[in-house]
C-alpha cells in the first residue's frame, strides 16, 4: 500500500510516516497543501493521510481536487477540532474517514488499512492464494499452516501481488507501491526482494516471473 501523509507538524508527520513504514507502507511525506497536490498529480497514492489546516493549501481544496480529478485515493482527513460540524463538513467535501488530534497511533492504522481495503473490487480483511495467507492487521503469513517471519519490504511484496489476485505485476508497479519516492528507480531492489521473499516461502516456488512482464502469485 501507498499512502501520502501531508501534515505541517513536521515531527508528527515524520512521526506517522515512520510509524507507517514499519507497517510495510510505502510512505511519501509533504508539509504543505501545494506540495500534496504536486505529488498527487505524480504519483498513485491507496490513502493520503491529509491534514485539514494546511498552509499555501487548504487541506480542504486538496481533498476536493482528489474527488474532482475522480481518484481512487482515499482521504483520511486529520483536523485538531473533534467538533461534529466539522467532522460532518469534511466528509461532505470528499474525505472518507475523519480523525481528531491526538489521535490513538494503534487507530491511524486501522483506519488507513481499513481505506485501502476499498478498491474497486472490495477485498477480504485476510488474503489466502495458494496456500499462503496474508493478515495485514496483524502483520502475519502463513504458508500451509506454517508462519513465515518477513521484513517490512518483503511484506509489502507480497500483499501487493496477493492483492493483484494473479495478475502479472511489473517490476515498475512494486516499487510504486512498496517503495517511496526517493529510491532509484533504477535500483535492483525489486529482483533482490522477490528472491529473498521466495526463498523465505519455501518450495514448491509460489512467486512466477513471467519473463519481460513481472511478477504474479
Amino acid at each position: 500500500m501507498r499512502v501520502l501523509v501531508v501534515e505541517d507538524e513536521q515531527l508528527l508527520a515524520d512521526a506517522v510516516a515512520t510509524g507507517l513504514r514499519r507497517e510495510a507502507m510505502a510512505v511519501d511525506v509533504v508539509y504543505d497543501g501545494a506540495a500534496a497536490l504536486e505529488r498527487i498529480g505524480v504519483n498513485d497514492y491507496d490513502v493520503v493521510v491529509l491534514d485539514r489546516d494546511l498552509p499555501l493549501v487548504h487541506g480542504d481544496d486538496v481533498c476536493r481536487k482528489i474527488v474532482e480529478l475522480g481518484l481512487p485515493t482515499r482521504v483520511l482527513m486529520l483536523t485538531a477540532s473533534g467538533d461534529v460540524s466539522d467532522r460532518v463538513e469534511g466528509l461532505e467535501i470528499g474525505a472518507d474517514d475523519y480523525l481528531p488530534k491526538p489521535f490513538a497511533f494503534s487507530e491511524l492504522i486501522a483506519r488507513v488499512r481499513a481505506l485501502g481495503r476499498r478498491t474497486s473490487v472490495p477485498l477480504p480483511p485476510v488474503l489466502e492464494r495458494a496456500g499462503i495467507k496474508l493478515d495485514p492487521n496483524r502483520r502475519e503469513v502463513f504458508r500451509d499452516g506454517r508462519e513465515i517471519q518477513l521484513a517490512p519490504k518483503e511484506f509489502a511484496v507480497l500483499e501487493v501481488l496477493m492483492r493483484s489476485e494473479g495478475a502479472v505485476v511489473s517490476a515498475e508497479q512494486l516499487l510504486e507501491k512498496a517503495w517511496d519516492e526517493n529510491t532509484d528507480p533504477f535500483t535492483n531492489v525489486v529482483r533482490v526482494t522477490v528472491m529473498t521473499l521466495r526463498r523465505k516461502l519455501g518450495e514448491p516456488p509460489v512467486i512466477v516471473t513471467v519473463p519481460g512482464s513481472g511478477y504474479r502469485i
